[in-house]
């Protein structure tokens, strides 16, 4: 029973990355023609385009989407969104919770050297390579810069995925800081199936099945300073 449980996840694993290559393949004419568009409007063309493609693959895959609201927030201004980092299928939900936000994600940049995908990458994400300061200290600056250009930023604070029983990693200070320089409130969300969707340590492990996303309220960080990081960061970890 085990062996074709097995066979039959492999199966819809397999036929969903075929959905995701065939999509981009059929999409890849309309994409390099925004090539032709401004910053801004290349990446809001990208995500948009990428939350129609998440449409159809949730459809197909049979995976049910359920967003809720603990506080509703206003999406014409810039945020940063914080969310727990336990699958690769946390960026395939942030295209979609997070449609009709103009925002960027902070995306390693080893997944902007795959084909034909990390050319979306590269347009869509804000890339850094953790292990190089001097890139950290850039990727810190580009995020600065789209906030200030009415962009809002989602990124995970743990930094990596959490592999322990833990319910979160220690969060980085990154994110906070940024918040406090920036003075633009921080957005918590909570994506409570992405672990159960797909396994992030099987490449095959994809499942249909519920994917729910919860928006807790926003906390502001006007007055705070530098100093406040810490209080900031405990808070948002606490809530």
């Amino acid at each position: 029973m085990h062996f074709l449980r097995r066979l039959g996840q492999i199966i819809y694993s397999v036929y969903a990355f075929l959905f995701l290559l065939g999509a981009i393949l059929i999409c890849f004419p309309f994409i390099l023609v925004s090539v032709f568009l401004s910053n801004k409007k290349r990446g809001d063309f990208l995500y948009g385009l990428g939350a129609i493609v998440m449409d159809i693959a949730f459809l197909l895959w049979g995976i049910r989407e359920k967003i809720s609201f603990e506080a509703p927030h206003d999406s014409s201004k810039p945020l940063i969104f914080v969310f727990n980092h336990i699958s690769y299928f946390d960026a395939l939900i942030l295209v979609k919770a997070l449609r009709n936000q103009s925002f960027r994600g902070l995306g390693k940049a080893e997944m902007g050297s795959i084909p034909l995908f990390g050319y979306i990458y590269r347009n869509a994400v804000i890339m850094v390579k953790r292990s190089d300061s001097a890139d950290r200290a850039r990727s810190v600056a580009d995020m600065k810069a789209a906030i200030q250009s009415g962009i809002s930023i989602a990124l995970a604070p743990e930094g990596t995925f959490n592999t322990t029983t833990k319910p979160l990693l220690p969060f980085y200070d990154g994110a906070f800081k940024i918040a406090i320089e920036t003075q633009t409130s921080i957005k918590p969300m909570l994506m409570l199936d992405a672990f159960d969707r797909y396994h992030y340590d099987d490449l095959l492990s994809l499942t249909p099945g519920k994917s729910r996303v919860v928006f807790l309220k926003e906390i502001e960080v006007a007055g705070l300073e530098m100093k406040d990081v810490p209080m900031l960061k405990k808070k948002v970890y606490n809530q």
